[in-house]
């Protein structure tokens, strides 16, 4: 398999532009008390959980969060009592602009968060206030996903036709990267340096954990998530056995399933559990599609899954840092943003682009939930999920056993 050519052709003038680089995180709670709010905001977006009927989003969003905030919450105190993600996202970003800098790129670099502080439209009202003459769009998500890059592309177009100043910005998107000869360098250098450390590195086992999606979006929406990520697994062992001089046995797994729907296969918790079966002793674990440390890297695989895999008989849990604000990781970055400015432009519709049988229910016009513009809950809302929520504990049937949350 063959990476992209990223050729970078720079017009004369690209250092004169003041350019906006606007990254894209999902984000997460800083505090315990976030922790339900987060929740709501996350279950609330309708391509994280699509309904047939879009009046039972909010009302759904506000059932799920409130059942799940206390063990979220646990999970979160585990940590240190709240995500690290957007103190390492704003980090990024300020490594980035600094070597934009340095190129001559007079470059701002600006944080979006998909789900809570500072929301996209924070970082909109930012840009406009700076004069930002062109933005470049780039999503922290190597892999494109309807949930991950497709949500926060098509939040930025609802922003884009509600605000004249902003749709008249030029706007240029980097759809997915991870094909990128910088992250997939920057990749093997860390998997590398763990597999040195194994007590036999030609034999320590490298096991890629993506997060997961249903299996309804790849089949059904055409997603092209699961191809990006299996793609670039291959693209890194190819890298792997280059540095290293040998090739290491691998396996990719998907975790962080919510609910009893199908996700992509197999599970991380099961695959494990096959490799400890096997009787394989050094397991080289590796956030394949996660840029920054956060809860899936720091609990879930750093407690959860070093737990079943220590249960299963794996002898070495050998868990591979995230980038964060490796160098390489950092320049490769810097790379795609110049790619993006010298390149054909690629727009909002077209990141964002779908197959067109793919359903997607538009939010709600009303101000819902936590944001810069509504810090006030709902009572209409609370009382109809409060409803809902007696009744299905009375009937025993409805959405909340169908997810498995009662």
């Amino acid at each position: 398999m063959e990476e992209r050519r990223y050729a970078l052709r720079f017009p004369r003038d690209v250092g004169m532009a003041r350019v906006g680089v606007l990254l894209l995180n999902l984000g997460g709670p800083e505090r315990i008390q976030d922790v339900g709010p987060f929740l709501y905001n996350l279950f609330s977006d309708p391509e994280i959980i699509r309904l047939p009927t879009p009046a039972l989003q909010k009302p759904l969003a506000w059932l799920i969060s409130t059942l799940r905030s206390g063990k979220s919450q646990e999970a979160y105190r585990s940590i240190g009592g709240g995500s690290p993600l957007r103190r390492i996202t704003e980090q990024q970003a300020r490594e980035l602009q600094s070597t934009l800098r340095q190129r001559g790129i007079e470059a701002t670099s600006y944080v979006a968060m998909r789900y809570w502080h500072p929301f996209t439209e924070s970082a909109v009202a930012d840009i406009k206030a700076d004069g930002i003459d062109e933005v470049v769009v780039l999503p922290l998500y190597p892999h494109f996903s309807i949930s991950t890059s497709g949500s926060s592309f098509r939040e930025l177009q609802r922003l884009r036709q509600a605000d004249p100043a902003f749709s008249r910005l030029p706007i240029r998107c980097i759809r997915s990267w991870y094909d990128h000869p910088g992250y997939v360098e920057a990749m093997a250098g860390l998997i590398a340096q763990q597999i040195r450390a194994s007590e036999d590195p030609q034999q320590a086992h490298v096991f890629f954990s993506a997060h997961g999606v249903p299996k309804s979006y790849v089949e059904e929406a055409g997603d092209p998530y699961q191809q990006e990520i299996e793609a670039c697994t291959a693209l890194i062992m190819q890298r792997l056995e280059r540095d290293l001089g040998h090739t290491n046995p691998h396996t990719l797994a998907y975790q962080s399933r919510v609910g009893p729907v199908e996700w992509l296969k197999p599970y991380t918790e099961d695959a494990l559990h096959q490799l400890g079966e096997a009787g394989v002793c050094d397991l080289v674990v590796v956030p394949i599609s996660f840029v920054s440390e956060h809860i899936e890297t720091l609990e879930e695989i750093d407690i959860e899954y070093r737990e079943i895999a220590t249960e299963a008989g794996v002898k070495h849990f050998r868990r591979v840092p995230a980038l964060d604000t490796d160098p390489t990781f950092i320049h490769g970055l810097a790379d795609l943003v110049q790619q993006a400015m010298a390149g054909p432009e690629v727009n909002l519709d077209q990141a964002a682009a779908l197959p067109t049988r793919v359903k997607l229910y538009p939010q709600d016009k009303w101000a819902w939930g936590w944001n810069n513009s509504s810090e006030v809950w709902n009572g209409r809302l609370a009382m109809v999920g409060f409803s809902a929520f007696l009744l299905e504990l009375i009937s025993g049937r409805g959405p909340l056993h169908a997810l498995g949350l009662l």
